[in-house]
């Protein structure tokens, strides 16, 4: 039997990523829509164990489409990894007559949620894919990927001047400590020389190999994507090293564009995405699902249980990967 969705509320957890708050206002709006009451958590799972649960009004999403970070606030919350903080949380949903949930976040967001789920049923939650890491499965894209791309290409595209000025190597490190979806998809936009990622094994005589390979074609600088999580160490490391092998540069530099790609206006894309699933995650509680994330594939809205998202790899595109490689040469 389908549990009648009155009074539901929404969350955004873990890291902030462009395109939370379009998805927030989109939540709204189509709550509204079905006359359901709408309210806030703020500050995620934090939020919720101390009762920071506030009405959402229309004119509190009006103006925010545009705009980075969360309205909501986010926390990593290690009480709620406790049973007496799941408890806390669940007495103030209760109190506050809440019906149903809807969470913005990744991995450990999901994780919780599931964890909540198991020990208190009768709330139903459903999940959308906030992360600007792209590694979520049951989604081609998450929110907050595509501006974080943006971002990233943006600052190579100046790096890339200052490379060419100079005769230099640039190891420019882009965030992903557990997947590459940032780094191919900089260096592939940005045009590298060269890609790092967790999910390829690549040694120093590797990178060595393919830089000769560009200074013999009289390539005077170039520049190394590399992802925070790649398998040779850190980007300083890599960049020593290297320098120790190789003298055909005039200088090598390192640069890491860190939390940049986190913030910022949300492109186009991100805010359609964010739209789209926040829409579609009125509608799965609404229609009496529970333990999903809301996600896009092949162009179309999809649910995907908690469990598998969380639990299953999402490869990268091998065949995007190897043409990178080709690109680069």
């Amino acid at each position: 039997m389908i549990k009648e969705i009155k009074r539901i509320a929404v969350f955004t957890s873990g890291g902030d990523a462009p395109g939370m708050n379009a998805a927030v206002r989109a939540i709204v709006r189509n709550a509204f829509n079905n006359d359901l009451h709408i309210y806030g958590i703020m500050r995620g799972y934090e939020g919720m164990i101390d009762g920071n649960i506030k009405r959402l009004e229309t004119t509190d999403v009006s103006n925010i489409i545009h705009r980075g970070g969360t309205i909501l606030k986010t926390a990593r919350s290690q009480r709620f990894m406790t049973p007496e903080g799941r408890k806390m949380a669940y007495e103030n949903l209760i109190d506050n007559d809440i019906d149903g949930l809807i969470a913005i976040g990744g991995n450990g967001t999901f994780t919780g949620a599931v964890k909540f789920m198991e020990e208190y049923p009768d709330i139903p939650i459903v999940g959308l894919p906030g992360t600007i890491d792209n590694d979520l499965f049951g989604t081609d894209f998450t929110i907050g990927f595509d501006t974080a791309v943006n971002t990233a290409v943006q600052a190579v595209d100046k790096i890339r001047d200052t490379a060419d000025s100079h005769n230099r190597l640039f190891f420019v490190e882009v965030m992903g400590r557990h997947s590459g979806f940032i780094a191919l998809h900089t260096a592939i936009a940005g045009g590298a020389g060269g890609v790092l990622i967790p999910e390829e094994e690549f040694s120093l005589e590797d990178v060595v190999k393919l830089l000769k390979r560009g200074a013999k074609r009289s390539k005077l600088f170039s520049i190394v994507i590399v992802a925070e999580g790649n398998q040779m160490g850190t980007v300083y490391d890599i960049a020593k090293n290297v320098e120790e092998q190789i003298s055909f540069y005039d200088d090598i530099k390192v640069t890491v564009i860190g939390h940049l790609q986190r913030g910022g206006s949300p492109s186009s894309f991100d805010r359609v995405l964010a739209s789209v699933l926040g829409f579609g995650a009125v509608e799965a509680l609404m229609a009496g699902k529970t333990g999903v994330m809301v996600g896009m594939r092949n162009n179309n809205v999809h649910n995907t249980p908690f469990t598998e998202a969380i639990a299953k790899n999402k490869p990268l595109n091998k065949d995007l990967l190897r043409m990178a490689h080709i690109l680069a040469q």
